[in-house]
């Protein structure tokens, strides 16, 4: 393994030894006798550690081992849940910095970003301690003398969670902070691209689990390729999956787990948009979609992927925005200067070259060039320019979402039309108006306005906090994680009515008498 950037020394602040990393239900780690998946970091090219694949024996041990534990973690209160995650959430707090380190090595995001990462698991853990105590049902008045109904919500079971390489442990945390508290316990499959952060976040929570006596499998970490997916969406001891990635995956998993009458939470794919109204402060509009388009490489779901722009300010935006674009670093993702770090891989790479390609091929007008870079600091081959091109919304290449930073310009003249373009993609997970007009911002924001499961207004399509439901409509999935009342989804609804006369009517007045 290598100690690139203190690597090793982060690993070991954090508990992990580099050596028989594999699949886990709490504290030790399986060996499957399967052969070994190289993790490779995306900033520098090096192997970063060599990790155990599961294979179908190792995944009915840990479904089994979950389905013990559930048993047992189910039976204890609510706030005592919530304490145990409260404690998470601390020992969270602790290794801040080095588990940061790690995601923006493993992944190729900023230090900055990967620090937000974690901070999001911090904010997570917070929020599921307070809904411990808030699990609320609803009582209804019957009509029926002597009766009292109510609602009261039990927890599922095991709930299956498929995470994506781009966010490597937080959207991991915003399912799994949620079920604990709920009562469920997890099967996670972390991206095989970014296992080692799973890794080190396993090893994390289950010291706290068996520091409090729990049993072994109420946090379970699996690592494999798609088949171990495949097993879990067709697994009828998994009530919930939970699943983050590609709308071409997120169609495979609900269609496994619907055929079983099994429930499915999909965040997929998006192809987001800010539109910019003559009435925008622009210093505001250029910062918002800087950030928006190239943050995290433009390998967020929530990424800018299309700037919607009014005509008449339309050549002030191209301008300002290629200018903002000039003056980017891009380099090493641990070094704090650097704004933009590298692609996650190879394959990455080529459907970002294949991306540009097609655009020029459909007619888009270069504003900021593409390109692979190379030389000292780039030897991985996955830093790339991000890139700018005028295009019609109606294009192929515009249509589908393209996880890498390639940045679409639109021009307008009206909201209604503005609105129209937004809305005319297949995906609905972000969008943004930028405007200082409150009757835009209205327009923008009514059930006629913006389709998406998020509309912004004067900030961009990405970076939501932890308390607001995250999810998109359409080829999103329809899903909805972290905030809200989205820890519903982890949860049965019982409904109970309670007899407390001494006769037995019945409900609508039915009469049945012998």
């Amino acid at each position: 393994m290598t100690d690139a950037f203190g690597i090793l020394e982060s690993l070991q602040k954090i508990g992990v030894q580099p050596e028989n990393l594999g699949s886990s239900t709490g504290m030790d780690w399986m060996d499957s006798g399967e052969d070994f998946l190289s993790s490779f970091s995306p900033a520098d090219g090096k192997l970063i550690a060599k990790i155990q694949l599961a294979n179908s024996d190792t995944y009915e041990t840990i479904i089994a081992q979950a389905h013990l534990a559930f048993e047992k973690w189910r039976t204890v209160p609510a706030p005592q849940r919530g304490e145990i995650v409260r404690e998470i959430g601390n020992a969270l707090r602790e290794v801040k910095a080095d588990l940061g380190k790690l995601v923006s090595y493993e992944m190729g995001k900023s230090y900055q970003e990967g620090l937000g990462e974690v901070q999001e698991m911090i904010d997570i853990c917070d929020f599921a301690v307070g809904l411990s105590r808030q699990l609320y049902g609803l009582t209804m008045h019957s009509e029926r003398p002597g009766h009292r109904m109510y609602e009261q919500w039990h927890p599922l079971g095991i709930v299956g969670i498929i995470s994506a390489f781009n966010f490597p442990v937080a959207v991991w945390s915003w399912n799994a902070a949620l079920a604990w508290v709920c009562g469920d316990v997890c099967v996670w499959k972390p991206s095989e691209k970014a296992p080692l952060s799973g890794i080190a976040c396993q090893h994390i929570v289950g010291k706290i689990f068996a520091k409090h006596g729990m049993p072994e499998g109420i946090s379970n970490l699996i690592i494999g390729d798609y088949k171990i997916g495949e097993l879990m969406s067709h697994d009828p001891r998994v009530p919930l999956v939970s699943a983050t990635g590609s709308t071409r995956m997120g169609k495979l998993v609900g269609k496994a787990v619907g055929e079983r009458l099994g429930r499915s939470l999909l965040e997929l794919g998006g192809n987001n948009a800010i539109i910019i109204t003559e009435n925008a402060d622009l210093d505001i509009a250029i910062r918002g979609a800087l950030f928006g388009a190239v943050g995290t490489g433009g390998q967020r779901c929530t990424t800018t992927r299309r700037l919607i722009i009014q005509e008449n300010v339309y050549e002030e935006v191209k301008t300002r925005l290629a200018s903002a674009y000039s003056k980017l670093i891009i380099g090493n993702p641990l070094d704090e200067k650097n704004h933009v770090g590298p692609l996650i891989d190879q394959d990455a790479v080529r459907n970002y070259l294949a991306a540009i390609e097609k655009v020029k091929t459909e007619g888009g007008k270069e504003v900021v060039g593409g390109g692979v870079l190379s030389g000292i600091g780039y030897e991985s081959g996955c830093y790339v320019k991000p890139a700018i091109y005028e295009a019609e919304n109606h294009y192929e290449i515009v249509q589908h979402e393209t996880f890498a930073p390639v940045l679409y310009l639109i021009k307008f003249k009206t909201l209604a039309e503005a609105i129209a373009l937004q809305n005319g993609v297949p995906q609905g997970l972000s969008s943004a108006i930028m405007t200082t007009n409150m009757r835009e911002a209205e327009a923008f924001l009514s059930a006629s306005g913006s389709d998406c499961g998020i509309a912004n207004v004067n900030i961009g399509t990405s970076g939501a906090e932890i308390g607001g439901a995250f999810g998109g409509e359409k080829e999103t999935g329809g899903g909805r994680e972290s905030g809200s009342d989205s820890w519903k989804a982890y949860m049965r609804r019982q409904t109970n009515t309670i007899n407390y006369s001494t006769s037995l009517p019945l409900a609508q007045g039915i009469k049945f008498d012998i």
